[in-house]
This record gives structure tokens, C-alpha cells and sequence, in this order.
């Protein structure tokens, strides 16, 4: 799963962002995303950086000036469970909300659907 976390390629395919991450702290990247007109997001390049680093356990970027997302890979019997955390949203800030809403939406399906077409794809 850690593959799937930091190298491009593979970030590229679930996530469906072109990419360019590494997984070193302080590295600087971009995700393409597409646009969200719903968000008032018109799309292109979301800055990025690698804030935490812990091989095989812990990826955390910023996402954007904003956000920052963490994952976490815990063992768990003969496989792994990932956590994700997607945080700095501004309650009271309407466009932050209403991307909350969306970007939560796909992390608990779309995208988990996604990385495991992905995981199952690649070799043991």
C-alpha cells in the first residue's frame, strides 16, 4: 500500500491527479485536479508539500495552503488498514464547507473503490 501512497504513477491512477510527490519531508509537488464547478473550483495545479514521513506508516502533505492530509497504514492481521485524515477546513467559511462536503465524499467512496483496483493490480 505504501507504493500506492508515493509513487506518482500509482498515486496518479486512484487518485486520478497527475503528480509529481516523493515521499521526502519538504518536498514540494503539484496534483492536477480537475475542475469542480459545484465548488467553484476551476481546476489546474494544487500546490503541495510532504510534511511527515514515516516509511511503510505515515504519509502527511499539505494539500493546497489550506489542508492537510494524512495517512496512516496500521498492520492489521495479513493485511493493512489505511486511515486518512483530510483537515483546516474553515467551519464557517461557505466555499470550505462545501468542499469538505464534496472532497469527503470521494474519500469515503470513489477513491477507496479506486485504491483497491489499484492494489489489486499490482504484484505481490
Amino acid at each position: 500500500m505504501w507504493r500506492a501512497l508515493t509513487e506518482p504513477q500509482l498515486l496518479e491512477r486512484w487518485l486520478r491527479m497527475p503528480n509529481d510527490i516523493k515521499p521526502v519531508v519538504g518536498h514540494r509537488f503539484e496534483l492536477l485536479a480537475d475542475p469542480v464547478p459545484a465548488a467553484g473550483f476551476a481546476g489546474g495545479p494544487v500546490a503541495c508539500e510532504v510534511l511527515a514521513v514515516e516509511p511503510e506508516r505515515l504519509l502527511s502533505i499539505s494539500w493546497g495552503p489550506e489542508w492537510t492530509v494524512t495517512w496512516r497504514l496500521v498492520p492489521e492481521g495479513h493485511g493493512t488498514r489505511l486511515f486518512l485524515s483530510h483537515e483546516g477546513f474553515d467551519p464557517d467559511d461557505d466555499f470550505q464547507r462545501m468542499s469538505r462536503r464534496i472532497m469527503g465524499g470521494g474519500w469515503r467512496t470513489g477513491v477507496p473503490k479506486a485504491l483497491a483496483r489499484v492494489l489489486d493490480e499490482m504484484p505481490d
